[in-house]
């Protein structure tokens, strides 16, 4: 790949300091941020760090001064609302720069929890049942609900107010848990048919076709018993209590002949049928029967070096530099209507 002007678009308090000499980089909250310019930089680009913070004029300012060839989009939300990051893409397709990661029309599809399984479920993709519970309105289960259920924020990602209480098994419970996120979180709720199984995720990159990474799993080596073996919020930023509970991700070691090759498979016509473009990861639970179920479809998923994105692709031969290198070629063919 030619030398690039990278234009790295980032929240204005996930900027990497310029001198991280005795910082503890591995656990701080700019390391996607920091692996990303600097991989960048080292293979041979040129790097523009911009900070947004409530504000999108910078952007068309730094296109000015820089003239980038393709913005690295690192952004999550704008006004710290985390469905507004589409706003963002829809600015830069509007400004007709290039840019990585996802489309607006993905995102909305994606970011929207109910509505793509709704989308999913049309096209025959097996996703557990479900319903919304909005904040203000009674909590009356329907009685195509059965227990146990799962209950989570509609809009929240990132496990974002998942724990152990989650997974509820009566009424009562269920009614306290859609509380706690209607006032907790500030979000509508949704409940969803729980999957007892296997956590699995699927990496994909691309656009109009698509490729799938190696099914990769989080696996629970030393949970207490009863517990439920899902991605709650301590499973996935704790890194004491993952030690404790020997929780880690791999490989996923699927016996049955043609799994692998089916979720991937499946991964990639959910993808499709969101209309995502860049790359993705496909959160898919594997039930004791073989069955799998598709969770959810994240846009724009983690990207930091060591991570479950970077370790699959790097375990099918594609070092995390590769990796970069690829997703900005994905961003420079995605055609937005104005690109032709």
């Amino acid at each position: 790949m030619k030398k690039l002007r990278v234009l790295a678009l980032m929240h204005d308090y996930m900027v990497p300091p310029e001198d991280v000499q005795g910082v503890d980089v591995v656990n701080a909250v700019w390391k996607t941020e920091f692996d990303v310019i600097t991989t960048l930089a080292a293979t041979g680009h040129d790097i523009y760090t911009l900070g947004l913070a409530d504000e999108l004029e910078p952007i068309r300012q730094a296109i000015d001064e820089v003239r980038p060839h393709i913005a690295f989009n690192l952004t999550e939300a704008f006004h710290e609302i985390g469905t507004f990051d589409q706003n963002v893409v829809s600015h830069l397709e509007l400004l007709r720069l290039h840019y990585t990661g996802c489309n607006p029309r993905g995102l909305i599809l994606s970011r929207d929890k109910a509505l793509a399984k709704k989308v999913l479920s049309y096209d025959g993709i097996p996703v557990p049942a479900f319903a919304i519970f909005p904040i203000g309105r009674v909590v009356r289960r329907p009685a195509r609900l059965q227990f146990p259920l799962i209950v989570k924020s509609l809009t929240q990602d990132a496990s974002y107010g998942i724990s152990q209480a989650s997974v509820v098994n009566d009424d009562a419970r269920l009614r306290d848990r859609v509380w706690y996120i209607h006032e907790r979180l500030g979000t509508d709720a949704i409940v969803e048919q729980y999957i007892k199984g296997r956590e699995l995720y699927v990496g994909v990159i691309g656009n109009e076709r698509p490729r799938a990474f190696p099914v990769w799993e989080m696996k629970f080596a030393n949970m207490p018993e009863g517990a439920h073996r899902i991605a709650t919020e301590r499973v996935k930023w704790s890194a004491p209590y993952q030690k404790k509970h020997g929780i880690h991700c791999g490989k996923a070691r699927l016996q049955r002949t043609g799994m692998e090759e089916y979720l991937q498979f499946l991964a990639k016509r959910v993808f499709q049928i969101l209309q995502m473009s860049g790359y993705g990861r496909i959160d898919i639970r594997l039930d004791d029967k073989g069955q799998p179920w598709v969770l959810e479809a994240n846009a724009n998923p983690q990207l930091a070096y060591g991570e479950d994105f970077a370790e699959s692709a790097h375990h099918e031969g594609m070092s995390y530099k590769a990796l970069l290198q690829q997703i900005l070629k994905v961003g420079l063919q995605w055609k937005a209507d104005w690109a032709g």
